[in-house]
């Protein structure tokens, strides 16, 4: 809404809506490979700079999937540039405007591949750590990482580089939205159980996950990663007792075994 009065009030209306046509196009690709997946789509919020789809998928579909998903956004500037090239070798548009679309198309697409979370490069790097880390422990790192990277920019835009208020607002608007997701990472994470919970996923590689009996549920579940589904084994005094990633959920969500050992509640299965 900011940018939207600015626009008004400085004459730039055409240029805010050559850049909300490109964030379009951009969600856009993020939801046709979505469709494609079937995945359950909750809304698409735009912005001046990018969007984002919001889904109820949530680390219950493969890395695979994740990145495909992501990675359709930015290739739809490949589309955008060779439609602004269609339009200026047919002289369908003032050159002014053919060289304003290549600059916000090159800034848009540049500015969604910078590692911050939620943008295009954050998630993609949320993704790579959640193949090599536990998903609790990877979507931890990639906030603290996005939150450096925010303060990093601001340091940078105000003693070092020319400073733009637009990217100034927009570089606070991400860094309060990684403050709020570092706020609410509990919640990410047991949205995420939940989803494994309610729709175990099928096409996981199963592995087994040793761990001692004076884990609580919670501590086991901080150690389960993405594209995985477990067989837990419970090592109690040297006496090796089992439960499935389903039992261990069911038990955490519908009998409340909160406060109890892992070890304690295998000895009264």
């Amino acid at each position: 809404m900011i940018f939207i009065i600015i626009s008004i009030i400085t004459g730039t209306f055409t240029q805010l809506f050559m850049l909300l046509t490109i964030v379009f196009v951009h969600e856009i690709g993020h939801l046709l490979a979505a469709l494609y997946f079937k995945w359950r789509i909750h809304s698409i919020v735009l912005w001046v700079f990018g969007g984002v789809m919001k889904t109820d998928e949530s680390g219950n579909r493969t890395i695979r999937e994740d990145i495909i998903v992501t990675v359709a956004g930015p290739l739809q500037h490949l589309f955008i540039y060779l439609m602004i090239i269609f339009l200026s070798v047919f002289h369908i548009l003032p050159q002014a405007l053919i060289q304003q679309a290549l600059f916000y198309n090159t800034m848009i697409l540049l500015f969604n591949l910078l590692p911050i979370y939620p943008l295009d490069g954050g998630k993609l790097l949320f993704y790579i750590l959640s193949y090599i880390l536990p998903f609790r422990k990877a979507h931890h790192y990639t906030i603290l990482f996005s939150i450096t990277v925010c303060i990093c920019v601001i340091i940078l835009q105000l003693f070092v580089l020319s400073f733009t208020l637009s990217a100034f607002l927009l570089i606070i608007f991400l860094l309060m939205e990684n403050r709020t997701e570092w706020k609410n990472q509990y919640y990410f994470f047991i949205r995420f159980l939940l989803n494994r919970f309610s729709d175990p996923p099928s096409e996981f590689s199963k592995e087994q996950l040793i761990v001692p009996g004076q884990f609580k549920l919670m501590d086991v579940f901080s150690l389960f990663k993405r594209n995985r589904t477990y067989n837990i084994i419970v090592d109690e005094q040297h006496n090796q007792k089992y439960l499935t990633e389903q039992q261990s959920l069911y038990l955490y969500f519908k009998e409340k075994k909160l406060a109890e050992t892992i070890g304690e509640i295998v000895q009264n299965l």
